[in-house]
């Protein structure tokens, strides 16, 4: 279910039923050469729809623009700074308890937002008020990351490459992919900003001059397609197993 589809008295139902939100959340940030900026939210919320489909839970209306300072130097990069995105997450999702959510599953697609979404869902965990976790698509099948590709990237690499084929071919400019190659680094250790065990490197153009890493030619829609439905799956089984939980249980033991 999408809730922006909804009138309000169709939803009443849901709320009575049901305690559980997909949040989708992405960035409006460069993604090299051949990749849209819409990238991780168009991937963002194409996984959020999937489960809400496939198990009835809610969809919420996807977060577009989130942390992606480190990318402010490549034209077109939207973002806001960390705190405000915190204070952001943390009210809307303080909000969607007014409505009987207790428990929210932050669809995520952006690396820069996780560390803040935990932070976040801690923060509502400890005040007792939802039980909020951040989910990475990636993050939830590596194997098939490292079995799919020699290098993954991280950044616009063959793994985003590959999903955006599969999910908006029509974004992605399939002519750029050797000079997305040609022109980035392989990895972050390629770039030789790791010194002494210091990571020297802050923003994207620190460590590649096109934005992106890895080799964007390996990436194909048939592998975007067996990401989607491995990870998809993954998304499923956690909706599942959250909303079987008792609140209480999810909620922070009490002091030994």
């Amino acid at each position: 279910m999408y809730l922006g589809d909804e009138a309000w008295p169709d939803l009443e139902s849901y709320f009575e039923s049901e305690s559980l939100a997909l949040v989708p959340l992405g960035s409006t940030e460069q993604h090299g050469p051949h990749l849209p900026e819409a990238t991780d939210h168009l991937i963002a919320e194409a996984f959020a729809r999937e489960a809400a489909d496939r198990t009835g839970y809610l969809c919420t209306p996807t977060i577009n623009v989130g942390v992606s300072g480190h990318h402010r130097q490549f034209h077109g990069t939207m973002w806001v700074d960390p705190p405000e995105f915190r204070q952001y997450m943390e009210s809307l999702t303080r909000n969607l308890t007014s409505h009987g959510i207790d428990r929210v599953i932050y669809v995520n697609a952006h690396g820069g937002n996780i560390s803040h979404l935990r932070e976040v869902g801690a923060r509502l965990r400890q005040d007792e008020v939802a039980y909020a976790i951040e989910w990475m698509w990636n993050d939830s099948i590596p194997d098939l990351v490292d079995d799919l590709f020699e290098q993954n990237g991280p950044h616009g690499g063959p793994k985003e490459t590959a999903m955006i084929q599969y999910l908006e071919p029509e974004l992605v400019h399939e002519d750029r992919l050797e000079e997305a190659r040609d022109t980035g680094v392989p990895s972050v250790a390629d770039a030789d900003t790791v010194k002494h065990g210091s990571r020297t490197f802050y923003d994207a153009a620190d460590n590649t001059e096109n934005g992106v890493l890895g080799d964007q030619t390996d990436a194909t829609a048939d592998k975007g397609e067996q990401l989607f439905e491995a990870a998809s799956d993954q998304l499923v089984q956690l909706c599942e197993w959250l909303a079987a939980q008792d609140f209480a249980d999810l909620m922070p033991r009490d002091h030994v």
